[in-house]
């Protein structure tokens, strides 16, 4: 239990909504936390290697997070609306499942583009190399493996035939 200090100084709606959260709104909101941080990470040099070559998009960037993973300009901005997103759509049970779900799926779908793309075309405008495709993979199935686990007491509820 917070302590009447601290509790009142956070504002109501923060502490009820912290306290009432779904696990699946939980997820969502920890995974778009994520997705922040790997955006504002992708523009401190240091934690992105070749700083110096980050470029709007595609193969006008040779910069790569933690040394691993090809950003760009318009990669770290994707991460951090996909982010914001999550966290967004966090607030409610259903909105929640829903970006675990297509959020899950988008990114499935960006691993099969990493693995059809010519990394050297125009075409690779979010820089891509392996270790993205593999991130990209268990991110996909991860969010929605999330998504279909977690799902509210009220959509398994609602999904579920009535009985007479």
């Amino acid at each position: 239990m917070l302590s009447d200090r601290v509790e009142s100084r956070l504002p109501m709606a923060t502490l009820r909504s912290s306290l009432t959260r779904t696990p699946v709104q939980t997820a969502a909101f920890a995974v778009g936390v994520g997705f922040v941080v790997a955006g504002v990470l992708g523009f401190i040099p240091g934690i992105t290697r070749r700083f110096d070559m980050l470029g709007p998009a595609g193969l006008d960037s040779g910069a790569m997070l933690v040394g691993v993973f090809e950003v760009s300009v318009l990669h770290n901005v994707v991460h951090l609306l996909f982010g914001v997103a999550g966290v967004i759509c966090a607030r409610r049970g259903y909105t929640a499942h829903l970006y675990l779900i297509f959020g899950g799926m988008i990114y499935l779908v960006m691993w099969l583009y990493g693995f059809l793309v010519d990394r050297e075309s125009p075409a690779n405008f979010m820089p891509v190399n392996d270790a993205d495709n593999w991130l990209h993979l268990g991110l996909g199935v991860g969010m929605i493996g999330l998504g279909a686990l977690l799902r509210s007491r009220r959509q398994r509820d609602l999904s579920k035939p009535r009985r007479r």
